[in-house]
């Protein structure tokens, strides 16, 4: 079984490489009345017309914070910036030109991270996009995600200590067969990010296809992984990432029906019927340096 999922993480990786160079680089180019009466020292009698008044403000506020946006009001929403990381460690002389679009070097990503912070960027995760997205609930300044797919050792070991240096918290993608591998992180790891305030979210069993689900695979790729993480970290997970970015509407309602409220793809444009299930995201390739990041963040989304 060991040896299947070897070849299986081996050829996805491959895949992976191919699918997503071709998908990253066409695609990118009062304070209320209530309160003032509540702190008044008056012992006059509250005025009913007033109370009321105040009353329905409060029920008409409730009201519009729990309406959800449509798709076309979602897509007209400015885009929050989100980054996709893979690998980061030194190149290697056995790494192809390809594969080097999805290592970042670690003095260059620990560069990327200080040029984030320098320049104002402020980390959200999932909870906080779905919230402004759905609701319009205010972002901070320049917001930006980190997000990190397929559980790769490093992104615990090297980016979570540089993003936490500067109080940044970033979004990780647990590709559950490879917990506890060699070079993957184990259940403690993924609890511990979990547990510092990082987000955990599901990347399948083992980087299959999504448009190629059907039958039993919704078990295999999608609830059981679920389970597990939820196991893990003791928290639902409602957020999904597609392997290889890859994604179709057909599956969409199967992601709905099993609990997931958003999903991230990579740079392809967002679906106009389910833009919470198309989320862009871009990878920084291995080659660029920091201004070309900028660059790309800013153009882009």
């Amino acid at each position: 079984m060991i040896g299947t999922e070897n070849s299986s993480l081996s050829r996805g990786w491959t895949a992976f490489f191919a699918l997503c160079i071709f998908f990253q680089f066409t695609a990118c180019q009062t304070q209320t009345s209530t309160e003032r009466l509540s702190n008044s020292t008056s012992l006059e009698k509250p005025d009913a017309t007033v109370s009321n008044e105040n009353k329905d403000a409060a029920e008409e506020k409730t009201e519009e914070e729990t309406i959800t946006a449509d798709a076309e009001t979602i897509i007209a929403r400015k885009q929050v910036p989100i980054l996709c990381y893979h690998r980061i460690r030194e190149w290697k002389a056995s790494d192809s030109k390809a594969a080097k679009d999805y290592i970042v070097q670690v003095q260059d990503f620990k560069n990327q991270i200080k040029m984030l912070a320098d320049s104002g960027y402020h980390t959200v995760l999932p909870d906080q996009l779905y919230s402004y997205l759905t609701k319009g609930t205010p972002l901070p300044p320049k917001p930006i995600m980190l997000t990190f797919d397929d559980t790769v050792l490093e992104q615990f070991t090297i980016a979570k200590p540089e993003m936490e240096k500067y109080g940044f918290k970033g979004v990780f993608f647990i590709m559950t067969v490879s917990i506890g591998r060699p070079g993957y992180m184990s259940k403690e790891q993924i609890k511990e990010l979990s547990d510092a305030g990082h987000a955990i979210g599901s990347h399948t069993w083992d980087h299959h296809n999504f448009k190629k689900y059907q039958g039993d695979d919704w078990v295999t790729q999608i609830e059981k992984p679920t389970k597990t993480l939820e196991g893990i970290t003791g928290k639902p997970i409602k957020y999904f990432a597609y392997p290889f970015g890859l994604w179709n509407q057909e599956g969409i309602p199967e992601l709905e029906k099993r609990g997931f409220i958003a999903a991230f793809q990579l740079a392809e444009k967002r679906d106009p019927v389910y833009p919470l299930y198309t989320i862009r995201r871009i990878i920084p390739s291995g080659y660029w340096s920091t201004k070309t990041l900028h660059n790309s963040i800013v153009k882009s989304f």
